[in-house]
């Protein structure tokens, strides 16, 4: 799969990058630190009226941003890794459908990996914003995000899109190998040309 090229501009993302990061940081920090932490950069009004529909990626930026100002890396990565996973968990209860996932985990792994990195593929847009997604050749397998939401614009000593990362994992581990691993191998936080997550299992 070569990935598909989004336009450039103001993207949109699903509310699971909203509404999960949200349900991880109170179980995290508690209700208190999380609405002072949305209302720090005026949002909120997703906690409120929890968004049913995509969001403006500006404000996923925003909410990861200031996680990691106020978290710390550390503290932010496990918040971002549990929105990841439980983001992955509502993908699986509501979006894929049980056939489908039933088919993927009798196949061969790299079959398995193929059918479900397609349907991933044609939903990037969901996730990436106005960012590009492609799987890129070669073993192990690689993903990449070029100019993804979390990533842009931030300076960091360590990659920051384990929201990304836990949620790649836990859909491989759904369905594709249970013993997936997948770590963000290059970030553009950190001055890298695109992130680029490595799943090996």
């Amino acid at each position: 799969m070569d990935g598909t090229m989004l336009p450039a501009g103001e993207g949109r993302i699903g509310p699971n990058a909203v509404t999960r990061l949200a349900e991880a940081l109170c179980a995290e920090a508690g209700e208190t630190a999380t609405r002072a932490l949305f209302e720090s950069v005026g949002l909120a009004h997703h906690l409120d009226a929890p968004p049913g529909r995509m969001v403006a990626e500006r404000d996923v930026t925003r909410l990861h941003r200031a996680l990691r100002a106020r978290l710390g890396e550390a503290r932010a990565a496990l918040v971002s890794r549990e929105a990841g996973r439980l983001t992955a968990l509502y993908l699986l209860g509501h979006r894929i459908p049980r056939a489908v996932q039933a088919l993927l985990r009798i196949l061969p792994p790299r079959l398995a990996a193929r059918i479900l990195l397609g349907a991933i593929g044609r939903h990037a847009w969901t996730f990436a914003g106005s960012g590009q997604f492609r799987v890129l050749p070669g073993r192990p397998l690689r993903l990449e995000i070029a100019e993804g939401p979390l990533a842009r614009g931030n300076h960091a000593e360590h990659p920051v899109c384990d929201y990304y990362a836990a949620t790649f994992e836990t859909l491989f581990r759904a369905l594709v190998a249970r013993r997936t691993v997948v770590t963000e191998t290059q970030c553009m936080a950190n001055g890298a040309e695109s992130c680029i997550f490595e799943a090996r299992w």
